[in-house]
């Protein structure tokens, strides 16, 4: 089956309140929850950047959901610094976290004051990353000398089962690229042919593990205001790569972004006031196989949208199979659907 979450944004909402949204959601009926992992927000107006970390250990407890988290070892982050944070969460709650790997944006990573390097060395530095995390968590000793660097490491406090390690990716050469290592994938709301080849790149080169997507949407009960929300949060978010990967501050980000019109932002964030428009894209993604969708609403107040959706989007969109095998398939050749 399809599982429908919620996202945390933590560079647009302050923990404490993104803490209660996220109860909120699950009381309404969402069925999990995934978190960002910023040290900046991408626009001043967004305003926020609390610790991950912290929060997820606060919302593992405060609700039943699983949760996962996308993150970035290897620069902010010493992996085996990551490696510890992912098995003590994992150790507390079995069963209901996953960490998804990807090679960050300079927004992030420049405050340690080392060089970005370009994406193929960022790649390069990922994969050895993946090597340590997954050495610690089978408990060994772990001495590392490459683009990163361990001396001696060992976890002492370990999770019953290794927690998975999804691959993030925007692109099919890199979606390819994750198969080899990863236990799943996680990309973001993108027009249909191009999801349907990330995920077809993927499962082509022997990619294991559940489809994910987070989809970034706007909804307010006026059409005028969804599109204003979108407008003045998400603005900022519209450059393709490389450009989100390397602008290096907020105050770049806003002056770029400051003649970016709405009609490009909705190129990007689904923005609707109907909340049966909203549906029906939600059931096409999930027609192209995701079998775990995380909706982001991109403003700042969660209320609406939680309560919108979990009584008129998300019961329209419940029990029905989603799809474990090679997404684009026709729905009458899928598999027995297996639950997410």
């Amino acid at each position: 089956m399809t599982l429908f979450g919620i996202h945390a944004s933590h560079e647009q909402i302050a923990p404490g309140e993104l803490l209660r949204a996220v109860v909120r959601a699950e009381q309404a009926g969402f069925g999990a929850a995934m978190s960002s992992d910023h040290f900046s927000p991408w626009s001043a107006r967004q305003g926020e950047s609390g610790f991950a970390w912290t929060w997820l250990g606060a919302a593992l407890q405060a609700t039943g959901l699983p949760f996962g988290v996308v993150t970035a070892p290897g620069q902010r982050y010493h992996p085996a610094v990551s490696a510890q944070a992912i098995a003590t969460v994992a150790a507390m709650f079995p069963g209901r976290f996953w960490a998804a790997l990807g090679t960050g944006e300079a927004s992030n990573e420049h405050i340690t004051g080392d060089p970005w390097p370009a994406k193929p060395v960022r790649a390069a530095r990922l994969r050895e990353c993946v090597d340590v995390l997954r050495a610690l968590f089978a408990g060994e000793e772990v001495t590392h000398h490459g683009l990163v660097t361990v001396d001696r490491a060992q976890l002492w406090t370990l999770p019953a089962e290794p927690p998975a390690l999804v691959g993030a990716a925007v692109s099919p050469e890199t979606a390819a690229w994750c198969a080899e290592w990863a236990d799943g994938l996680i990309t973001v709301n993108a027009p249909e042919e191009r999801l349907r080849a990330v995920a077809n790149a993927y499962r082509d080169a022997g990619g294991r593990g559940p489809l994910r997507l987070q989809v970034h949407l706007s909804y307010a009960a006026d059409a005028d205001e969804a599109r204003r929300i979108a407008h003045e949060q998400w603005r900022s978010n519209v450059f393709a790569p490389p450009a989100c990967w390397d602008i290096d501050h907020v105050d770049t980000f806003d002056t770029v972004s400051e003649h970016v019109p709405p009609e490009l932002v909705a190129k990007t964030v689904n923005v609707s006031n109907e909340p049966g428009w909203h549906a029906e894209r939600l059931a096409r993604y999930r027609e192209l196989g995701f079998e775990e969708i995380y909706l982001h609403h991109v403003g700042q107040h969660l209320d609406e949208f939680i309560d919108v959706f979990a009584s008129s989007v998300l019961p329209g969109l419940a029990g029905t199979p989603g799809t474990p095998g090679k997404p684009g398939t026709p729905a009458a050749a899928w598999p027995e659907a297996v639950s997410a």
